[in-house]
């Protein structure tokens, strides 16, 4: 079975294509700029490179594109558009409608209705979906909701101090997202460390960031919440807030409530504080030259993250591995330095030589630390093309 995964923004599309008869990666790609005159756009396909711009109005043509890469008749891994089985989405958010779904009318209008939950992924995937269904009707789309792996976190790891009727009725609760890359990890240290009991802290910092709490590879916590915007602070997002500071804020400011909210998801989390960069090698580059909002952004961001190894720590009775993941966790020697110092009381050692010289799946923790300390680079797409395979053979 050959499986498209796509990966969406309100501009771009990128994509992997998957043999999923042995898990191989037969071709990678990618359209930014969708929308605009020049999209610029690329394909790998076995040790071929093709690069080109051109106008590609909306995602539906985007995907043809695509299938164009795919079957072309040099270089391409397609004979006809009739080998792609499936297209899944790593879709972040649909409420009540969670797990791994065929994509219908009655998922796209949860995912619009949730639009202000997800603003940074809701539209983008419920539009071009709509457009996909109408253009490729006969290949299936699924949808691999981020919160289908947080299911089996426990009630009172979900449950806010709310009304009782808010979370019954309304779904107001703790849902976790992050879940293709959480789950990604939970699999492959069990398999590098030949153990499938392991108590694991997850740490998929990037452009939006969050722990997960890992049993024996099932969730048993992640710091994001209601929404992704929620937990440690991100890119341009801002994490755990107050909401009694909104009324505040609009007498204040004199902003509307939509207009604060907007304020919060795009120019708020390393962004807001530093007023430079919500990038974490701007900030980096920025506080080793004497700039204290930059230093300050990045303080704020590790502590976050410590307090939250250290509840982590609770709720799974301590821990046999911390894991870091996504570009910030992949690639910042000071991001995983101070968020694990202090931490020496817990059995947590980092290797100083170590963290400065890591690239790719490495064990970093120095020789008499309690805790292992791994770098693994996720794969997300994989795990939506296996979820994406699974859930075609079931319809």
């Amino acid at each position: 079975m050959k499986v498209l995964v796509a990966n969406l923004g309100s501009t771009s599309f990128k994509y992997r294509l998957f043999d999923l008869s042995d898990e191989r990666q037969l071709a990678r790609g990618g359209i930014d700029r969708i929308g605009q005159p020049q999209s610029q756009c690329f394909v790998e396909i076995g040790g071929h490179r093709a690069e080109d711009t051109r106008n590609v109005p909306d995602h539906a043509a985007a995907v043809r594109l695509c299938l164009e890469h795919l079957m072309h008749p040099e270089w391409g891994c397609l004979k006809s558009v009739d080998e792609v089985q499936g297209i899944g989405f790593k879709a972040v958010f649909a409420g009540k409608l969670s797990g791994i779904r065929i994509v219908d009318d009655e998922l796209l209008t949860a995912m619009e209705n949730l639009s202000d939950i997800a603003p940074a992924h809701n539209p983008p995937y419920a539009k071009a979906m709509r457009q996909l269904r109408q253009a490729f009707p006969q290949i299936p789309l699924v949808a691999a909701l981020e919160t289908a792996f947080h299911e089996t976190i426990p009630a009172e790891n979900r449950a806010y101090a709310i009304p009782w009727q808010w979370q019954e009725e309304y779904g107001i609760q703790r849902w976790g997202f992050h879940g293709a890359s959480h789950r990604y990890i939970g699999q492959r240290i069990a398999t590098l460390l030949g153990r499938d009991d392991l108590r694991v802290i997850s740490c998929h910092l990037g452009g939006s960031n969050s722990l997960c709490a890992l049993k024996g590879g099932v969730s048993q916590a992640n710091t994001l919440g209601m929404s992704p915007q929620t937990g440690l602070p991100h890119n341009n997002r801002v994490g755990d807030f107050d909401p009694f500071a909104l009324p505040v804020l609009m007498r204040a400011t004199g902003k509307s409530l939509p207009e604060l909210l907007v304020d919060l998801a795009n120019r708020s989390g390393l962004l807001g504080i530093s007023g430079l960069s919500g990038d974490v090698r701007d900030l980096e580059q920025a506080a080793a030259t004497g700039n204290a909002r930059a230093d300050l952004a990045l303080k704020v961001f590790t502590q976050s993250i410590k307090q939250y190894l250290g509840a982590y720590l609770a709720v799974l009775g301590g821990a046999d591995v911390i894991v870091f993941t996504g570009g910030i966790g992949e690639n910042s020697i000071r991001v995983r330095q101070d968020s694990l110092s202090g931490l020496e009381w817990a059995g947590i050692k980092l290797d100083p030589t170590l963290n400065a010289t890591v690239k790719g799946e490495v064990k970093l923790s120095a020789a008499d630390s309690a805790v292992q300390i791994w770098t693994v680079p996720t794969n997300e797409e994989i795990v939506v093309a296996r979820q994406t395979a699974e859930a075609l053979r079931q319809s």
